[in-house]
């Protein structure tokens, strides 16, 4: 028996692994009842309830955290536990999965669960034309094979460890077989809210699913309101007025005002979650690498943790992989700000100075634009003229990101670090959000997914981190703690999720009325 866990992912020197979806200690269930506002940021008119399509707070919490479900989920504690599967083994080379699927489960239409939903599921995120950003893990299935009404086989394209981990991934949800356009249309799920109403951009209601499969150890409320509250200070105003019960990213220029109200609580939680300025480094000047080097020593990295994140987080070294992940190369010569090293680097590029538009709105992560405008005092006497270019909120991710050439920018992190690279890293993906290629990287990429020896994974995964810290087209100059602010009606437990904000999205499962 191998568990899979965030510290250990898989142990070789068995023929195959067997994990049982146990989760977290039992303990008797909190008093059922009552309903959780919470104002959240990241929502846009264009939300759906297609998840190949979300990208932020919102409709995370709402779909992956309420209404649908996937086949497993990474619990508080960073391990990883079944959903709609209720265990999985794998070949002794990871090529091939079985997973077993739970039995008596229902979508929200009264039409029963089972391996025909999960191929079709799946299949959505490889359709001609879908654009999804889980489309790099679900490509790398060549096969999926029913075997029964409730257990279905993947065969890999190339051994993955993680391959369990990567199935609680927020876009794979699983939608009725054959009813995949109306589940989209009405958010048809087997999640444990139902849908009441649901405005694009603006609010979401659910009302609990009676006898559901997860019984009483989940979702205590009996109704959920989700209010689209992208402005940081309504946020704030709501909760502190008691028009909501919880919030996330709070403003850290009122946290002292959230403390000394008794009757608001502030969670902190050390994840991996980081801020991040991407270039496209298929258009120039961003396609050659002593700029891409000159832009990553022209930031004071120590500036934005004191001044943007008042010093809930630490600096980063421009890898995604943080503190939370199991081959994070802490010892990594950390990268400085040094406008010498920028001007030699710009010279070395054939300028003498530097010209460019960095696009930037508190859409990307709280404090953008004043981050970008620091970034530009420190960038200015390394040679380099940033102008800083505010975009407006609404649209941000549809209209700025992936397509301005260089923009602010935030990531949650991954359990994983190949599901960090292989989502936002890889060449070709739809989120590889500078568009950079790395031989050697995308090398070192698909031997470590494969690579069951922990030691051998440790040093490739290492080998990657320094070549994106030094040759990456993503300034990732600071990692932020999740720092939101709940009512003290509502009950949280001990371990709060690290892998996504609001106890991984999921505080409508998790939370209750105190």
């Amino acid at each position: 028996m191998s568990q899979i866990s965030r510290r250990g992912l898989l142990k070789t020197g068995a023929a195959a692994s067997v994990l049982a979806a146990t989760g977290l200690p039992a303990k008797a269930a909190p008093k059922r009842g009552g309903r959780l506002r919470a104002a959240l940021s990241g929502a846009n008119t264009s939300d759906s309830w297609d998840g190949r399509t979300h990208s932020d707070l919102f409709m995370i919490a709402s779909a992956s955290g309420c209404v649908f479900d996937c086949l497993t989920e990474t619990a508080a504690d960073g391990t990883l536990v079944g959903e709609l599967a209720e265990s999985w083994e794998a070949s002794a080379d990871a090529k091939t999965w079985t997973f077993n699927l739970r039995q008596g489960v229902t979508f929200h239409n009264g039409k029963s669960f089972g391996a025909d939903d999960v191929i079709e599921s799946l299949q959505m995120h490889t359709a001609e034309g879908a654009k999804s950003a889980a489309k790099p893990i679900v490509s790398a299935i060549t096969d999926m094979k029913k075997l029964g009404e409730h257990q279905v086989q993947f065969t890999l394209a190339a051994g993955n460890a993680d391959f369990p981990f990567l199935l609680s991934d927020y876009h794979i949800l699983m939608f009725p077989a054959g009813q995949i356009e109306e589940a989209i249309a009405n958010g048809i799920g087997t999640g444990l809210y139902s849908v009441v109403s649901f405005d694009p951009g603006v609010r979401f209601v659910g009302k609990r699913v009676e006898s559901h499969y997860k019984g009483d150890t989940a979702g205590y409320f009996d109704e959920i309101e989700y209010i689209a509250v992208n402005d940081n200070t309504a946020r704030m105003n709501a909760l502190m007025t008691g028009q909501v019960d919880a919030v996330n990213r709070i403003d850290f220029k009122v946290e002292a005002l959230l403390k000394a109200n008794p009757a608001v609580r502030i969670q902190e939680v050390t994840g991996n979650q980081h801020y991040t300025f991407p270039m496209l480094t298929k258009i120039a000047p961003f396609d050659n690498v002593h700029v891409r080097q000159a832009l990553k020593y022209g930031i004071n990295r120590q500036e934005l943790v004191d001044k943007i994140l008042l010093g809930h987080g630490q600096v980063g070294n421009d890898t995604p992989i943080g503190p939370a992940n199991p081959y994070y190369a802490g010892d990594m010569e950390q990268l400085a700000y040094d406008p010498d090293k920028a001007k030699f680097h710009l010279n070395a590029a054939g300028l003498d100075s530097l010209d460019i538009d960095l696009s930037a709105s508190n859409a990307a992560f709280e404090g953008a634009v004043d981050a970008a405008q620091l970034y530009q005092a420190s960038a200015a006497a390394g040679g380099i003229n940033i102008n800083v270019v505010q975009e407006p909120a609404d649209g941000y991710w549809s209209n700025v990101w992936l397509k301005k050439p260089f923009c602010a920018s935030y990531w949650s992190g991954r359990a994983t670090e190949d599901w960090m690279f292989s989502t936002a890293y890889e060449a070709g993906v739809p989120w590889n959000d500078s568009q950079w290629e790395h031989p050697r990287f995308q090398e070192l990429l698909l031997s470590a997914r494969a690579e069951l020896d922990t030691t051998k994974r440790r040093e490739q995964y290492r080998e990657m981190q320094e070549i994106l810290r030094v040759e990456g087209g993503v300034l990732v100059p600071m990692f932020a703690n999740y720092v939101q602010a709940v009512s003290n009606t509502v009950a949280s437990p001990d371990v709060v999720g690290n892998l996504w904000q609001m106890d991984n999205a999921r505080m409508a499962e998790r939370w209750w009325v105190a």
